[in-house]
């Protein structure tokens, strides 16, 4: 069974909307291309997917856009050809190395972990917080970036019930930013 990794950028305030000051640098950038390398597949919801095409899709020119950093194209390497499914009720086709998800989600989720392999990644918002309500996340990591938004989407807001975590791995970066890992506490009868 393949474990679901959520991975994100937070803010020390809680907040995780991609806009609130979470630039990414070279080391970051570098950690975030190891971590989905370490995927199989990664796990989009709609706006998620969407988002994450309109930056890192290789242009059909082949070529890199002009914004983008010579420390930036191994991360747009990474994910542009990585193996996507995408949890959407709205999309009628994705492509990007894509496979629609649709109907009941959590068993889809479910089968995919069951696979063999070393593991999904999924990032985002919505659709990490039903999967943390369905106790589908296997391993939480945050890169909890010394930034105050003050404003914007937090971390898993409106989950159900608390989710209990035991520390796994933590890393410091030369930003300030900091790597935690975390495994939920699985209760044993």
């Amino acid at each position: 069974m393949r474990p679901l990794r959520y991975s994100i950028n937070v803010t020390l305030d809680g907040c995780c909307h991609h806009e609130a000051g979470l630039l990414p640098d070279e080391e970051s950038m570098r950690y975030w291309t190891a971590e989905m390398e370490r995927a199989d597949a990664l796990l989009f919801g709609r706006v998620t997917y969407e988002m994450m095409e309109s930056a890192w899709r290789k242009p059909a020119t082949d070529t890199w856009p002009d914004w983008m950093d010579e420390w930036q194209i191994p991360f747009a390497e990474t994910i542009d050809r990585a193996k996507k499914y995408v949890v959407s009720s709205t999309l009628s086709a994705v492509d990007w190395n894509a496979e629609l998800v649709r109907g009941d989600f959590g068993q889809a989720v479910q089968r995919l972990k069951q696979e063999s392999g070393e593991g999904l990644w999924v990032g985002g918002v919505t659709l990490p917080l039903a999967l943390a309500d369905l106790g589908l996340i296997d391993e939480y990591e945050f890169l909890v970036q010394p930034v105050l938004a003050g404003h914007g989407p937090t971390l898993l807001a409106g989950l159900r019930e608390r989710i209990q975590l035991e520390p796994v791995d933590r890393r410091e970066f030369r930003s300030g930013a900091v790597a935690l890992r975390y495994r939920p506490t699985r209760v044993t009868a």
